[in-house]
């Protein structure tokens, strides 16, 4: 059955008043006399209200969906999925509905691929940066350690200590060099495990900032593939430096811990809370990651101060 259009519909209600008006001035003992009289502007005032709240109610049913459609254009974000409107009826308010939701469907699909295929791009530049950084910047201080080290050994006593402070500022600056290459490519996430990777990081997170971090990780984790673990990785990294930046707190809570079929990760802190600020780079930036692997993350304040940052990824087994 072919729905009715919107616009016959109230043309159809439109030309059923006016019609009952004229028929009802045609056939029925009603004249309009000059002067009026009250009971004929009664009816003509009547008929006239009749037809507006005929009118308006058309219109508020049959545009509803074109405000909801509005909102929803207004407030829609990309890296929230699953935004849909109800599709209800026919005719083209409901085929405007539909084409919609499958734009916006569509639009999702091109987002998770753009932001992969740039995730990707964006982890093989840091291994590549890493490598460099490694091989070559890292020999290169350890060859200048050990040539300071010889020259120490043979220069006079006057001079060993000025050399022996030129071995500390560059034993020191290989460290950071060391540091950066582990941020920037977490070899221990490849070497030893995911549990491992998050503790050293926490570790290292509290020795560079003097925050206090605490562990806790389920017993039950199962094993996962490379890529899931690197994203629960990531957004590990990117919420405790947004905890050292933003947070003001003196603590953190890192857990990992395994919910029905899903891993969970969350990265809690008791300092100033979220508010109502706006969202940054690096939080849409863990958002994208968790489209990345099909995973949901929640932002929400906590008890009094602090802030939640929760990661639930499916569950799924690494492929042997």
């Amino acid at each position: 059955m072919t729905s009715v259009s919107l616009y016959w519909r109230i043309f159809g209600l439109n030309a059923l008043v006016l019609g009952a008006a004229t028929a009802l001035l045609l056939w029925a003992p009603v004249t309009v006399s000059v002067p009026v009289l009250l009971t004929e502007a009664v009816i003509l005032v009547g008929g006239m209200g009749v037809m507006l709240v005929a009118n308006a109610a058309l219109l508020r049913i049959g545009l509803a969906p074109l405000d909801r459609v509005t909102r929803l254009m207004a407030t829609v974000d990309l890296l929230r999925p699953g935004q849909r409107l109800p599709v209800r009826g026919g005719g083209e308010v409901a085929e405007l509905v539909s084409t919609f939701n499958a734009m916006l469907e569509r639009l999702e699909k091109e987002r998770a691929a753009s932001s992969a295929r740039a995730l990707l791009a964006q982890e093989a530049e840091r291994r590549r940066i890493a490598v460099e950084l490694h091989d070559e910047v890292g020999q290169s201080m350890t060859a200048i350690l050990l040539a300071l080290k010889q020259v120490g050994d043979e220069a006079p006593a006057p001079l060993r200590g000025e050399i022996q402070q030129v071995q500390e500022i560059t034993r020191a600056s290989l460290d950071e060099v060391r540091r950066l290459v582990r941020r920037l490519r977490p070899g221990v996430l490849d070497d030893l495990g995911l549990v491992s990777a998050v503790t050293s990081l926490a570790t290292e997170f509290a020795t560079h900032t003097g925050l206090r971090v605490h562990r806790r990780f389920g017993a039950d984790l199962p094993t996962l593939d490379n890529g899931t673990e690197l994203v629960i990785y990531r957004v590990a990294q990117e919420s405790l430096t947004n905890v050292a930046r933003h947070a003001e707190a003196r603590s953190a809570t890192v857990s990992l811990y395994r919910e029905d079929d899903r891993v969970v990760l969350e990265v809690t802190d008791d300092g100033r809370g979220i508010g109502a600020a706006h969202e940054g780079a690096g939080l849409r930036g863990m958002r994208e990651r968790a489209l990345l692997i099909g995973a949901t993350l929640d932002v929400t304040p906590v008890a009094r101060t602090g802030t939640r940052i929760r990661l639930a990824v499916p569950a799924v087994r690494k492929q042997s």
